[in-house]
């Protein structure tokens, strides 16, 4: 048999995936003739017998794409395939593990894992059979009778768990499924589930998981799908073949931990050819989206980086371990400070500029005034403010007279996100005031 012979049987034998999705794109009209893209040209395909993660900042559009696969909502285009039948609704197979636990709190334990069966149609002795079953499995062996509000969140998620794994789905779904929870309960949770899987003792084929945390992904995974945003498309695919159980401490586990960190800060050639300021600020000019980062927060962080243990410089994942923070929490924060030209991001590394530097060694009100140069230069929409209030007699603007402008080219939830964070910033700089009472934006002192 030739060797082109072999590869096709082996491609005949392979079996055939539990999703595909190809060219998908999810589109919400804005109520203006306008439309706000989630998520565009997505693709991706998975096996029997793999934990995928889905990676990536909020607002990446990774869990729409979950409700898209699972059928809970439809795509706008693009094609959609569960066990190779297309999906037009929901899917008979999958189930889901959500952030929020989502459990029925006048129903017991056990009722809470039974109900999925009840849907379905089986029988009252099979469904007590199977409930207890997952319960036992699941780690909550005596607690049968209790009610969610007499569990801890860990608790109360092993039960989300059990509700998703009593219908023996071939796929589940998990939406950031440990982040309500705190550090040790997650970390206990987490081990668990991977020892289940690695014993067999699941009764599922395979999971996806969404997730923020680049060290959870590395943990749990067997491929890592790293998400971009505005619009949610897959950006990188990366595989794990660390062998199971993994060490947080191992050189290759710390390793592939900054690679991804540096994937997840590099510009793509599109951010690059549009001169960003910005890797993760979707926009340019005033339609740039404005994370509501706290001026505390940013000088909190540049004055860690000048601290001797860094010198200006850090390593992101370092960083964030030593602050206790995950990424959805730290990059905002280094994304501004490069946007307003205080910090540098390149590779997984944070770096102060000689502003940034300059900023530290300074009094508060040298502060509040290098802050103000750089909001008016770097910040298109706080000039814009300040230009409109500086040309108007009274030197006041109302609230809407920027929002409805911003609303033009983004979301409503995000032009109130973006005039709030240029609000906190003016007032801090004493570049403009606003009145919360009247909803106007002021100059306490014109120039």
């Amino acid at each position: 048999m030739s060797l082109l012979e072999l590869q096709n049987n082996h491609s005949s034998l392979a079996p055939a995936p539990l999703v595909d999705l190809a060219g998908v794109r999810m589109v919400y009209p804005k109520g203006d003739n306008t439309e706000l893209v989630v998520l565009d040209n997505v693709s991706l395909t998975i096996r029997e017998g793999e934990i995928v993660g889905l990676l990536g900042r909020s607002g990446s559009g990774k869990s729409t794409l979950l409700r898209v696969l699972s059928g809970l909502v439809p795509a706008t285009s693009g094609s959609v395939r569960w066990r190779d039948a297309p999906v037009s609704g929901p899917c008979e197979g999958m189930s889901m593990v959500f952030q929020s636990f989502a459990l029925f709190p006048w129903l017991t334990v056990l009722e809470n894992v039974e109900i999925g069966l009840e849907a379905l149609g089986v029988p009252a002795a099979e469904r007590r059979r199977r409930a207890i079953e997952a319960i036992d499995l699941i780690g909550l062996d005596g607690f049968e009778s209790a009610y969610p509000k007499e569990l801890s969140g860990g608790m109360r998620q092993r039960v989300g768990f059990a509700r998703a794994l009593v219908v023996h789905p071939r796929l589940m779904l998990m939406d950031e499924p440990f982040s309500a929870l705190d550090v040790l309960t997650a970390e206990t949770l987490r081990t668990d589930l991977i020892d289940l899987w690695i014993e067999g003792r699941l009764p599922i084929k395979s999971i996806l998981m969404v997730t923020h945390n680049i060290e959870e992904a590395v943990l749990m995974c067997d491929r890592i799908l790293i998400f971009s945003s505005n619009p949610g498309r897959v950006a990188a695919e990366i595989k794990i073949e660390l062998p199971h159980p993994r060490d947080r401490d191992d050189l290759a586990f710390r390793q592939l931990v900054d690679d991804i960190y540096a994937r997840m800060t590099q510009r793509t050639p599109a951010e690059k050819a549009e001169k960003r300021a910005v890797d993760g600020l979707p926009g340019t000019g005033i339609n740039m989206v404005l994370p509501h980062i706290s001026t505390n927060l940013m000088s909190g962080l540049m004055e860690e980086l000048a601290t001797p243990a860094y010198g200006g410089k850090a390593d992101l994942p370092e960083l964030a371990a030593t602050l206790q923070m995950e990424v959805d929490e730290l990059f905002p924060i280094a994304e501004t400070l490069q946007l307003l030209r205080f910090a540098e991001m390149a590779e997984g590394d944070v770096q102060l500029t000689d502003a940034g530097r300059q900023f530290v060694d300074s009094d508060i009100d040298t502060r509040k005034q290098q802050f103000a140069e750089h909001l008016a230069t770097y910040v298109p929409l706080a000039a814009m403010i300040r230009r409109v209030l500086d040309e108007r007699p009274s030197h006041r603007a109302p609230f809407t007279r920027f929002s409805e402008e911003l609303e033009d080219h983004m979301s409503v939830a995000d032009a109130e996100a973006t005039l709030r964070a240029a609000i906190s910033w003016g007032r801090y700089a004493e570049l403009f005031g606003y009145d919360e009472q009247a909803g106007e934006f002021n100059l306490e002192n014109p120039a």
